[in-house]
């Protein structure tokens, strides 16, 4: 049972779990609700492009299956046998949901094929296409909630699950122009045509979310941007004394985690080292947000303490900032 103390340091190195399960449940339901609609109106118009489109509902479905499980794992605290958490299984969600959706691709393009070759008059067009608008206000509505939630808890299963799901209100509109225009022109074969760009276009969405997936198990670091802020703010404890260098970083689903070098002179106590990483650490939590932030303390005058690694992110040294700062001043710019 972790103590009050426990849990604050938690939070201040940004180790803290959060249950994002409640955004599957919407999804669930929402995946449920357009594929009823959208079945009923390929159904009434038996339109091949309705039908792929109520294809990819069935798809969201089980991939927001996939999601909640996924999201009730990730959410799982630090155990004796995963001392990072449990995170890293959103990107078996995004995987899986990237899978699915080449699935429903495929079958979308064999059914355009065949009613290409074998084409059939579309039926009660204007009351399918109705049908088939609500089912994309309902998914458009719950993916903008989804992206919106995956901004805020970084959390790649929401934002894969809220692309999906908004890839497929453009994919409904796409079939229901195509559907309109067939009505209109009386032309039967653009209906299968239109039906097999979508399967295109999921195929598209497919790969992108196994790809961001596939990024993420080999721990890709965090942004360009990200990691310069947090160069920024280790900069301002940069002195003729105290440097840092070998920052690295990598993302794992909603948790990010970060490490950096500490050079001090060697003759620093061992108490005052600590007391500079510990004013490091929070500055970063405090400005930068959740974030673990893992502090190695080294002699500047030990040989060892340089060439870490092959690959980090650059902090600017005390003679940069000195640079910087003339620069400034014979430019007649403000300066830090």
């Amino acid at each position: 049972m972790p103590t009050a103390a426990t849990a604050s340091a938690d939070a201040r190195r940004g180790l803290q779990t959060r249950d994002l399960s409640r955004f599957a449940y919407l999804s669930i339901a929402a995946a449920i609700v357009t594929i009823t609609l959208k079945v009923i109106a390929w159904r009434l118009t038996g339109s091949v492009g309705l039908l792929s489109d109520a294809a990819e509902s069935v798809v969201n479905l089980v991939a927001a299956v996939a999601v909640l499980v996924a999201l009730k794992v990730a959410a799982m605290p630090a155990d004796k046998n995963h001392h990072f958490g449990h995170t890293k299984a959103e990107y078996f969600s995004a995987a899986i949901e990237g899978v699915m959706i080449f699935v429903a691709a495929v079958v979308i393009m064999w059914s355009s094929v065949d009613r290409f070759l074998h084409p059939q008059p579309i039926e009660n067009v204007g009351i399918g296409l109705a049908i088939s608008v609500v089912a994309s206000a309902v998914n458009g509505g719950v993916a903008v909630v989804l992206l919106r939630a995956g901004r805020r808890y970084r959390s790649l299963t929401l934002t894969a699950d809220g692309k999906h799901l908004m890839t497929d209100v453009w994919t409904s509109a796409g079939v229901v122009v195509g559907v309109l225009v067939v009505a209109l022109t009386g032309i039967e074969r653009l209906d299968p045509l239109v039906a097999f760009l979508v399967g295109l276009n999921i195929v598209w969405t497919g790969w992108k979310l196994i790809r961001e997936s596939t990024e993420g198990l080999m721990d890709i670091s965090m942004s360009k941007e990200d990691n310069a802020a947090i160069a920024d703010i280790l900069s301002r404890f940069v002195t003729s004394e105290v440097h840092f260098h070998a920052l690295r970083t990598r993302e794992s689903g909603h948790h990010r985690f970060a490490e950096v070098h500490v050079l001090v002179p060697g003759a620093w106590t061992v108490t005052k080292g600590h007391d500079l990483v510990e004013e490091v650490e929070a500055a970063v939590h405090r400005e930068f947000g959740d974030i673990a932030l893992t502090c190695h303390l080294e002699p500047r005058e030990d040989p060892r303490a340089y060439g870490d690694y092959s690959a980090e992110f650059p902090v600017p040294t005390h003679e940069d900032i000195l640079a910087a700062h003339d620069a400034d001043t014979s430019s007649g710019g403000s300066t830090r």
